[in-house]
């Protein structure tokens, strides 16, 4: 079984944000209502444009969901 999407992206946080990823897995961590046990695209695109105003644009999780699709295969 794949791992979460958050699980996968907690391995980004970092304590100085490097970049747009870094600060997309930063403020993950700090959602606490954040799917952390999906690992469906939808349900997880859902709630981010419900609730990911900490997120510039969608496409930081295109990208992130992008890097989870190939590494977690």
């Amino acid at each position: 079984m794949r791992k979460s999407f958050y699980h996968f992206l907690m391995k980004y946080r970092q304590p100085t944000v490097k970049d747009e990823l870094t600060a997309f897995a930063n403020e993950a961590y700090e959602d606490h209502g954040f799917p952390k046990q999906s690992s469906q695209y939808h349900e997880i695109s859902s709630y981010l444009e419900m609730n990911g105003h900490y997120l510039e644009n969608m496409s930081i999780f295109d990208e992130a969901w992008d890097r989870y699709l190939t590494e977690e295969k």
